[in-house]
């Protein structure tokens, strides 16, 4: 068994859960490699290369990867998922945008955002807006999964993994980014937080808050 992992970069590092990614795929069995795509990636590719856990790195320099279309990415992973038995990703707003189009291309079941591996073919997810917990087993001989970040620590750079040059999918043209107006924050995002303070009515005051 092998699993793809498919990263989320900004050409320079791994974004949205990529390295919790790779953690969830190393637990469901075999080797784990990682797909960087996109022009002047060659950063973001040697940092995936040094997860731990990660075997191989597959790197697609073209220019149609740029802007994450998901069209294009699918168009990409579908042929090359049919190597692995599993193709995994985050359940960022990228991986949300792929992965389905990956399953519906490769006519299987999507196991979406997971918070535990069982077993290769079984794990566990969030259901009812987190209130309970489904374990979910998938009959399809490949598996196409969502990993929910806060469920895995992220993989730590410890790793050597060569990186390899792969042929590029076709250009869609199905969608393109007309453009982007991107908010700048010195706090992490959501999803990658170490932790999160909610605060509301249960708190009853702004001095408990600050407990």
């Amino acid at each position: 068994m092998t699993a793809l992992v498919v990263a989320e970069h900004d050409k320079i590092s791994l974004k949205g859960g990529t390295a919790n990614a790779v953690t969830a795929a190393a637990q469901m069995g075999g080797d784990v490699h990682v797909l960087v795509a996109g022009t002047g990636a060659k950063a973001a590719a040697d940092a995936a290369a040094k997860l731990a856990g990660v075997a191989k790195v597959l790197h697609v320099e073209a220019a149609h990867y740029d802007a994450g279309l998901p069209e294009n990415y699918a168009a990409l992973v579908a042929p090359l998922a049919k190597g692995y038995s599993h193709v995994v990703a985050s359940a960022s707003s990228f991986g949300k945008g792929v992965m389905p189009r990956v399953a519906a291309l490769l006519d299987v079941a999507q196991v979406s955002e997971i918070i535990a591996v069982e077993s290769p073919d079984t794990f566990v997810r969030p259901i009812y807006a987190g209130n309970a917990f489904a374990t979910v087993q998938s009959a399809d001989a490949l598996k196409v999964v969502t990993v929910r970040a806060t469920g895995f620590e992220a993989a730590a750079a410890t790793g050597s993994a060569p990186v390899e040059a792969a042929p590029p999918g076709p250009d869609r043209r199905q969608s393109k980014v007309l453009s982007q107006e991107l908010t700048r924050s010195a706090r992490p995002e959501l999803g990658g937080a170490r932790r999160v303070v909610s605060g509301g009515r249960g708190l009853a005051s702004g001095e408990n808050f600050r407990m």
